[in-house]
């Protein structure tokens, strides 16, 4: 079985960076587009967002490098988490971060700020 995504877009807004017991946390929204045509011949966008989140060292290398706006490579996996709020209990869908590659076109045309960060999830809490 495999369970591996890979999406490219902007991040919405600015990660949200908490220490957790071990160690730090990166959680931010990014939205995907896509453009298709519809039945009259007009382009519609639909924009899909998604949570992502990243744990470890690569965390805190998105604290300082990754803003809103910022437009990422995120590949990792898919999994729900649950969480109750007023006594109910919900789910939620989100990404997992394994490795994040910086994509912003005002940083090129140095290949140095292409960066590519990934992590040991050996110690993930979870």
């Amino acid at each position: 079985m495999f369970n591996e995504a890979m999406l490219i877009g902007n991040v919405g807004k600015d990660p949200e960076i908490k220490q957790v017991s071990t160690g730090s946390m990166a959680r931010f929204s990014l939205a995907t587009s896509e453009s298709y045509k519809d039945k009259s011949g007009n382009w519609e966008t639909k924009t899909e967002w998604h949570n992502v989140v990243f744990f470890g060292k690569i965390a805190d290398l998105i604290a300082s490098k990754v803003h809103k706006g910022s437009k990422v490579l995120v590949r990792g996996k898919i999994e729900t988490r649950s969480f109750e709020k007023d006594g109910q209990k919900s789910y939620a869908l989100q990404i997992l971060g394994r490795d994040i590659k910086l994509l912003d076109a005002a940083k090129k045309p140095t290949i140095e700020n292409v960066q590519t960060y990934n992590d040991n999830f050996e110690d993930i809490p979870f």
